[in-house]
Formats: structure tokens, sequence, C-alpha cells
């Protein structure tokens, strides 16, 4: 029996597909993507102000974290089908090195995201997906107003929003003892 559809059917792919398209060379080498909901979403180029916070935040959190591994950029499989790449994860130490297997929510400690541009996407759409598929702590750093949104214990969103200024300071929860001032994430002006 065929189906009759007033619209054409969207086709949403899985992690493991997308991966595959990666391995096979569909995307152009420098394209900037990641996977959501099964849909593969063109990322905002990286501006100067975004870099430079990233590499603030790299820089920091080497310093300070013993026992967590910091990644940059990098896939998240949270479930079958998304696939984001935060600007910065601390991840649970891991004997391989995640050379194996891209890490999962579980791997996470922490999932940073940086934005300028992003502000509204990462906190109405990306801030969601992470709390449902369990990542323990999400921080969003607002470029433009220069703070950091802390989101903590998960549920279908998190139950623990708070919003940090650059007079505050923070932690990563599950590393009690790391910890600096917000202040630390922005150049003087």
């Amino acid at each position: 029996m065929n189906a009759i559809h007033d619209h054409p059917r969207r086709h949403s792919i899985t992690v493991t597909e997308y991966v595959r398209m990666g391995e096979a060379h569909v995307f152009a080498h420098d394209a900037r993507l990641e996977l959501m909901e099964g849909d593969i979403v063109e990322m905002v180029p990286i501006g100067s102000a975004h870099a430079a916070v990233v590499y603030r935040l790299d820089t920091l959190l080497r310093k300070v974290v013993r026992g967590a591994m910091v990644f940059l950029q990098s896939p998240l499989v949270l479930g079958e089908r998304s696939a984001p790449q935060p600007d910065v994860m601390l991840l649970r130490p891991r004997e391989d090195e995640y050379y194996n297997a891209l890490p999962v929510a579980a791997d996470a400690l922490l999932v940073v995201e940086v934005a300028d541009a992003t502000l509204k996407y990462d906190l109405e759409v990306k801030r969601p997906l992470y709390a449902r598929t369990g990542v323990a702590e999400l921080w969003i750093v607002d470029i433009n107003r220069r703070e950091l949104h802390v989101f903590r214990e998960p549920e279908q969103d998190y139950t623990v929003h708070r919003v940090l200024t650059v007079s505050d300071n923070t932690v990563v929860a599950a590393l009690r003892d790391v910890g600096f001032a917000v202040v630390a994430l922005f150049p003087d002006l």
C-alpha cells in the first residue's frame, strides 16, 4: 500500500550515518557542521572574540584541572541523532583518550558553549538537548554581555540556572576544587 503525503518526508540521519559521511569526505574539509536532532546544521564562523574566549578557557582549565581531559570543538554524542561540537568539554579520563569512540553525555563533566552571534540558539536549542541527554553541567559564555550562564541538575531542562558577571567566581561542580574568576574569561577592555 502506498501512502500519499501532502509534504515531502524529512529524512533524519543518525550519528553513525553522519560519521560515515565525514569519513567518506562527503563534506568539504573546512565545513563547520554538527548533527542536531538528525539534521546537519552549519555552524556560524568563529570570530576573533569567540576564538579568544575559547583560548582563555582552554588555558585556564588546563592550569587548574587534574583528573579530567580538556577537549576543544570536538563532537559529543547525545543519543542516536545528535553530535554537537561544544567549544570546550571537560571529560572523564579514559585510557584510550577517546580514540576508539567519541564521548557521550555521561563522559562530560562540563560542556561549554561560547556565544556571540549564537546565544539564542545555544539557550533555546542546545541547552534543552544537553539537559535531556544528561550533561551534568553546561556553561554558556555570553561574550556580548560578559556573562556566564551556569546550568546544573539536568532533567527535561536544567533545574539550576545562575547568571554570573565579571565580579563573580565559579567552580566546576564535578571538580569542586577547580574554579576561577569569571573576569578571567574576558580581556581587559
